[in-house]
């Protein structure tokens, strides 16, 4: 009897120790998840130019292949290597980071570079498309050169698109699977990997059921604008088709900003890890400065505001940098490496 007591008491350590894991990496899956929201931002912004083109009845189709490539892309690839690091090579995730903190401050420099120069094609997907490099160099993306497709070939047009989509989610699945390592407690690999999946899993549904339904939001909209039994319904679908191109615009500039801040704060933090202390003190006494100059109900909010638009300072400073080092130096030298593969 008291053997099979001694045993229930093992069963119920295991059970209880089994449900805190199980807590615990609900509450980690969740911090890292929250953290990864701003390129979830920038992803959602991205994606729907993918579909342009594309004949409405497929829209969904090609989202549904693009998650999928998506998916691929974070669980079989991305994820092995982010356990390989975490296990082999930890030294390495902050410089990691930082480097994909320094891209993203890229990204958002090229935006707002190409809103005031007035450039043509969209600077984020052409930004994408050269940090990538599709298959015909950084200076023509899997976007641009799916849109000059043959339009007899709508087989082809989708894989080129979808293919396209794919290649640019990878950069940014790299981007969210080593901001969710790098906040991740040092912890047993296989706690990190299950943690790592979730995430993985977790974001893919929200990136992409976001796109798919910013896709057809318009194709609801003109139905109930046509179908709409009542003056009321029909108004609401008309206004849904002109809202649209707004909720873009405000949806691309919520990701740029949410860009160049994160990517500033992986910086800062970076550094910090690696001895420089001094940037990430001065923001958070600017910060706080500006936090006490304000009312007492006022001053947490002044305290993030302070601190987020420093960190996209140096985010966007970061960027302007690149900016010619890509252009002149690692473009160029892609083109005539792809050249020389022929």
């Amino acid at each position: 009897m008291s053997g099979l007591l001694a045993l229930l008491d093992d069963v119920a350590a295991l059970a209880k120790a089994a449900a805190a894991s199980v807590d615990d990496i609900a509450a980690q899956s969740a911090s890292a998840g929250g953290k990864t929201a701003p390129v979830l931002i920038d992803d959602a912004a991205v994606t729907p130019q993918y579909v342009a083109g594309i004949d409405p009845k497929r829209e969904l189709w090609i989202v549904w292949k693009i998650a999928r490539g998506s998916l691929v892309n974070k669980l079989v690839f991305l994820l092995p290597v982010a356990i390989l690091l975490s296990v082999f090579a930890p030294w390495a995730i902050t410089p990691l980071l930082m480097l994909g903190g320094a891209y993203l401050g890229y990204e958002g420099a090229e935006k707002i570079w190409h809103l005031i120069a007035g450039g043509h094609g969209g600077g984020h997907e052409a930004g994408h498309d050269a940090g990538h490099g599709g298959e015909s160099g950084p200076q023509a993306g899997p976007a641009a050169r799916a849109a000059t497709a043959p339009a007899a070939d709508p087989a082809r047009l989708e894989e080129e698109k979808a293919a396209g989509a794919i290649r640019t989610d990878f950069i940014l699945s790299a981007e969210i699977m080593t901001i969710t390592l790098a906040v991740l407690p040092a912890d047993l690999w296989w706690k990190q990997a299950i943690v790592l999946a979730i995430v993985g899993i977790g974001v893919t549904i929200a990136i992409y059921g976001a796109v798919a339904l910013i896709v057809k939001a318009d194709d609801f909209g003109l139905w109930l604008a046509c179908k709409g039994r009542l003056a009321f319904t029909r108004a609401i679908g008309r206004g849904i088709v002109k809202a649209m191109p707004v909720v873009m615009d405000v949806l691309s500039t919520v990701g740029t900003a949410a860009m160049l801040w994160v990517g500033g704060s992986i910086i800062v933090h970076g550094l910090e890890a690696l001895g420089l202390h001094a940037p990430a003190e001065y923001i958070a006494h600017a910060a706080e400065s500006l936090a006490h100059m304000l009312p007492e109900g006022l001053a947490a909010a002044g305290l993030w505001l302070g601190e987020a638009v420093l960190f996209a300072i140096v985010g966007l400073a970061v960027g302007l940098v690149l900016l010619p080092l890509v252009s002149g130096v690692i473009s160029p030298l892609w083109a005539a490496l792809s050249g020389r593969r022929g």
